[in-house]
């Protein structure tokens, strides 16, 4: 059975709205936007591991203003017996503090923590709009000494995270893969941010790839089961990481 794991944005109402629509004890990652700051973020994470649940709060690097915040940050963080937390650079314009990278802010939580929490990184099926495909790897190299595992972009072709996947094998990148999906969200909504982060030219190969997976863009909204359950049908994927946008309704099971 894959594991699905739902990320959430940290709004007002959203710890209610897990609570009534996801079972206690199911994995939560809780981003963290440059416009919202990391606090919010840790907030959500520690309400939602009190109420029982297994939570991944998003720790950007460019929000983080120094190395005592990031210290805080993981106190807070064991305090709240949260053991994961998610390193990623971050979408502000300009650093607050001195970490410009995930790169950075992994070594530095590996050092506070002694390398006692885990740390998930993020993988790019479909590449980065500023980054090269040679300088990604690189960076996963690098980086799997210290993380824990990686999280795909959200991608909606099997086959790409598939051959992503086996890429990253043959380049010596030996981390666990947890597939970013999209949940069951708005069609018109779903395409629109699919075009903003980059993501838009698998959302084009599944609209041409045949009558069963146009069956996921029928009708108002976008359904991720066949797309999971592709993902599930070969090995390599370690677990799917549900993009909800907050949209909680009809979430899917693991399969």
């Amino acid at each position: 059975m894959i594991p699905i794991r739902v990320e959430i944005v940290p709004t007002d109402g959203i710890v209610d709205a897990v609570g009534k629509a996801v079972p206690t004890g199911a994995a939560i990652s809780v981003t963290c936007l440059p416009h919202h700051g990391i606090g919010p973020t840790l907030r959500t994470a520690a309400q939602l591991s009190e109420l029982g649940y297994s939570v991944v709060p998003h720790v950007a690097a460019k929000c983080v203003e120094g190395r005592a915040q990031l210290e805080k940050i993981l106190r807070d963080c064991e305090n709240a017996g949260i053991s994961e937390v998610f390193a990623i650079g971050g979408d502000a314009a300009q650093p607050a503090g001195p970490y410009a990278t995930g790169s950075e802010l992994l070594r530095d939580i590996a050092d506070v923590t002694g390398g006692q929490m885990r740390v998930g990184v993020a993988g790019y099926p479909e590449g980065h709009p500023n980054i090269n495909g040679l300088q990604l790897v690189e960076a996963l190299l690098e980086k799997q000494e210290l993380a824990s595992g990686i999280v795909t972009q959200m991608c909606f072709s099997a086959e790409t995270i598939h051959s992503y996947v086996e890429s990253l094998r043959r380049e010596g990148v030996h981390l666990p893969v947890i597939a970013g999906v999209a949940g069951a969200v708005p069609k018109a909504k779903l395409i629109s941010l699919a075009t903003k982060i980059g993501v838009g030219s698998s959302l084009k190969f599944l609209s041409k790839k045949g009558p069963l997976a146009r069956r996921l863009l029928v009708g108002e909204r976008y359904s991720p089961e066949t797309l999971i359950l592709e993902l599930a049908e070969r090995p390599g994927i370690d677990g799917i990481q549900l993009y909800s946008f907050n949209s909680l309704d009809a979430l899917p099971q693991p399969v």
